[in-house]
């Protein structure tokens, strides 16, 4: 069954229990979208956002947001400014890392973008330590159980496009510790076989270790659909993975997510109509998780669904 068919099928059985756009508050006649997940740290609850004019592009910046009601976030006054996109979170140890793409200009035009790491435990003060592999965004980290560190990475490019017919890889491989991240790295993590078919691509957005042992990943994958108009719009589905680390493989793959899951609004081209670009999950008191993402890159939406990783235990929390 190809992404397209697959699609359908979700639609037709898709089960949303709550449906709403994010609203910040201190960036007006910006947009906010592509955020990290939410996160507690020191008494509070933040996320990063990705902001940027609708009439721009590739000229974004992400900053600090608090929550101030239920899908309610207001800029941290005074909080630093990162010359990045779609930003993500993840905790190692007592630290938090953050990372986001910082996309590089020469005289005046796009010439590469890499993946950017700042770690620390004050979020006023993050410190730069590491820069991911020439044109590669979605790499992820994850802290296993023995406090080792998975990292998966996302090379899309015409060598992958040849080997294997789809755009994108995502690849996996484990360091000791957080100073170990590196570019070289990253760029040989082995790639998991099986994850996307003839002219698709996708990546890791958020990761998680499950009781299991496993790995939940929640991420995109995504295709090209031209429609009746002309326009090739980019489909961006959100999806769940289970990754089994010790044998390598992916165990199960599923949509959780489409478009017409979240609120109508904008997209900002019309080829990103149908995008729905992955955040990641947070679990809530009755079981289910909340589920956010990028809509349109204009807007974030957040939807309540089933917990994507039944059966393969539960998320692990330190």
């Amino acid at each position: 069954m190809g992404l397209k068919e697959e699609r359908e099928r979700f639609e037709s059985t898709k089960l949303i229990h709550e449906s709403a756009t994010l609203v910040f508050h201190g960036v007006e006649g910006y947009d906010v979208y592509n955020t990290s997940i939410p996160f507690h740290w020191n008494g509070g609850i933040y996320l990063f956002g990705r902001v940027e004019r609708r009439s721009e592009w590739a000229r974004s910046w992400v900053r600090l947001f608090k929550n101030t009601g239920k899908d309610d976030w207001s800029l941290v006054p005074g909080s630093m400014i990162y010359q990045l996109e779609d930003p993500y979170v993840s905790v190692i140890g007592d630290r938090l890392v953050l990372g986001g793409t910082h996309v590089r200009y020469k005289a005046g035009s796009l010439d590469t973008y890499y993946g950017y790491f700042y770690k620390g435990t004050d979020l006023h003060d993050l410190y730069y330590f590491t820069t991911g592999p020439d044109h590669m965004k979605d790499i992820r980290l994850v802290e296993l159980a023995d406090r080792s560190i998975g990292v998966f990475s996302r090379p899309r490019n015409e060598e992958i496009q040849r080997r294997f017919g789809s755009e994108s890889q995502i690849g996996f491989a484990v360091i000791a510790g957080i100073e170990d991240l590196t570019d070289h790295v990253i760029e040989q993590a082995p790639y998991i076989p099986g994850i996307f078919a003839e002219g698709e691509w996708g990546g890791c957005n958020q990761a998680y270790l499950l009781e299991s042992g496993f790995i939940g990943i929640i991420g995109h994958k995504c295709y090209h659909e031209l429609k009746a108009d002309g326009v090739k719009v980019s489909v961006y589905l959100n999806v769940a993975l289970v990754f089994d680390p010790k044998q390598h493989k992916l165990v199960d793959a599923r949509i959780i997510g489409t478009r017409s899951c979240y609120p109508p609004g904008p997209a900002k081209k019309p080829e990103l109509v149908d995008c729905a670009f992955t955040s990641g999950l947070v679990m809530r008191p009755d079981g289910r998780v909340d589920l956010y993402s990028g809509i349109g890159d204009t807007q974030e939406g957040r939807i309540a669904i089933a917990y994507p990783f039944d059966g393969y235990g539960r998320l692990v929390t330190r």
